[in-house]
């Protein structure tokens, strides 16, 4: 059984000295980086390889890691198409191991889908990765409309990763603990996850699938919480005089991926609410663990044949025509 794992990330040491030296560019999350977890970072080669094969991984689909390149600037622009063209060399190095999916920054909007097209048509990239929102614009705003035009036109997924909430809902909600338990709360333990899920809910009230009904969007973490609330979200069409019901979207327009949270519950949770599209994904290295427990957890699901091959490996080859 083939395994491909699409949330898998990478920071060239290029991308990380601008996060470094350009003011404003740490948004809080540089610190979630230290050490070993630094050094697989930045590896896109035969360590890398090595726990793949060691997990049971055939494929990773590899893209920047938070907290991408929204707090760059005009910066941003040139180190996207620098971190785009690092993710197509590795692959090339290993077209059998190795996809991408592209980086994109929202300095210049019609750049970014510029960019996109770029990674997609010339570099081989398989879609591209959205970090949210930039400063105080949610991704329902504008400024991601040209992007998601170019996404449906190539018929492409964009992966929504989380992004750490903004300074003053941390300040309200996520703090009092000490910084690392702070950052920890703002982050990877739940603030990451509400802020995602917000951002997926908010595409669909502003429209943006009624503008383009092919365009598909990825979540992590099992849907970021939204799948966990659909019985309450879908009341939403009370009030929101959407084209279709809320529930339309979520099951036409949107993916999930595991994101390393091996559990067989939430797989048939999200089977029964929205289908068998699901996605694999071990969020490399974050939640690494070695002894073969990708492979193990794939393996020892009690689904048939043809719907384990589907999360393995068949959902993402026909959402990319891999």
């Amino acid at each position: 059984m083939k395994i491909i794992a699409i949330e898998e990330h990478v920071l060239p040491d290029e991308v990380k000295h601008g996060w470094n030296t350009i003011p404003g560019a740490d948004d809080g999350t540089l610190g979630l980086n230290p050490g070993l977890l630094g050094e697989r970072l930045a590896d896109i080669g035969e360590q890398r390889l090595a726990l793949m094969d060691e997990t049971g991984v055939d494929v990773q689909v590899l893209s920047l890691t938070t907290p991408g390149l929204n707090n760059l600037g005009h910066h941003g622009v040139d180190l996207a198409r620098r971190a785009n063209d690092i993710l197509a060399e590795a692959v090339s190095a290993h077209p059998s191991r190795f996809q991408a999916m592209a980086a994109l920054s929202f300095a210049q909007p019609d750049e970014a889908a510029r960019e996109l097209r770029r990674a997609v048509e010339e570099l081989g990239c398989k879609g591209a990765v959205l970090f949210g929102r930039v400063g105080d614009k949610n991704l329902d705003h504008m400024i991601f409309e040209p992007t998601f035009a170019s996404a449906a036109e190539l018929n492409v997924p964009l992966l929504i990763h989380p992004q750490i909430p903004q300074t003053s809902i941390r300040d309200t909600y996520y703090t009092g603990f000490g910084a690392p338990i702070d950052l920890a709360l703002s982050t990877f333990a739940l603030g990451w996850h509400f802020e995602a899920g917000i951002q997926f809910v908010r595409l669909i009230l502003g429209g943006v699938f009624d503008r383009h009904p092919n365009l598909q969007v990825i979540l992590g973490h099992w849907g970021e919480l939204v799948l966990f609330y659909l019985e309450r979200l879908v009341m939403l069409d009370r009030v929101s005089k959407l084209k279709r019901p809320f529930l339309d979207y979520v099951r036409n327009n949107l993916y999930l991926t595991a994101s390393g949270m091996f559990s067989p519950a939430y797989l048939r949770q999200a089977i029964d609410a929205v289908g068998v599209d699901r996605l694999f994904s071990t969020d490399y290295p974050y939640q690494y663990r070695p002894g073969g427990e990708a492979r193990r957890f794939v393996d020892d699901l009690e689904l048939d044949a043809a719907d384990k091959a589907k999360f393995a490996h068949a959902n993402w080859e026909r959402l990319t025509g891999s």
